[in-house]
């Protein structure tokens, strides 16, 4: 029997989406990349056109045993704006798109009753824009994407945007923090 999942996010860059997860209890592995475009192993360059269709997301493998996929959506809504279409703050185009990419018809049906959930409780003051859908393709993107947060804390925009982030999780999601006392 199967011991992990995979699940595919995108909220918006992906450094800052991969610096949230690989600090999350549960979780075995994250891979930053690009999925669900048209364009067979896209670059980085090719990405950022906005002519591809892909979006910068993380694959995350995770033990559902140890990490239910409802926390890492709690995780997930709590640390990007889902509520901006193609867009996370000052990364705009569709490559910074909210989305959820299944790996299994039981995680696409149990995203989608999320997500209805969310709509119908109105958590946000704004519609949520999420896309969800099963992951078509997914390309691992170049090796200095990879934990880039962890290689470059004090980078101009780890230190404004990937680093509150990863505040919000070990303030707000404390329980399922690897280690919590670790320094950011």
């Amino acid at each position: 029997m199967k011991s992990t999942e995979t699940l595919v996010l995108a909220g918006g860059c992906f450094w800052c989406t991969e610096a949230v997860f690989v600090c999350v209890k549960g979780v075995q592995a994250v891979e930053s990349g690009y999925a669900n475009g048209e364009l067979p192993n896209p670059t980085y360059e090719a990405v950022c056109t906005g002519r591809t269709g892909h979006a910068e997301v993380v694959r995350i493998e995770f033990d559902p045993a140890v990490v239910p996929l409802k926390v890492l959506l709690d995780i997930f809504f709590a640390t990007h704006d889902p509520t901006t279409l193609n867009r996370q703050g000052a990364d705009v185009g569709t490559q910074y798109r909210s989305g959820i990419y299944t790996t299994s018809d039981a995680q696409l049906q149990a995203v989608q009753t999320y997500v209805a959930q969310l709509k119908a409780d109105a958590i946000f003051s704004q519609p949520v824009v999420t896309e969800v859908e099963p992951l078509h393709h997914f390309y691992a993107a170049e090796p200095e994407h990879q934990n880039f947060y962890a290689r470059h804390p004090y980078h101009g925009y780890c230190m404004a945007v990937a680093g509150p982030k990863v505040d919000k999780l070990k303030h707000r999601f404390v329980a399922w923090v690897k280690d919590a006392n670790a320094p950011r």
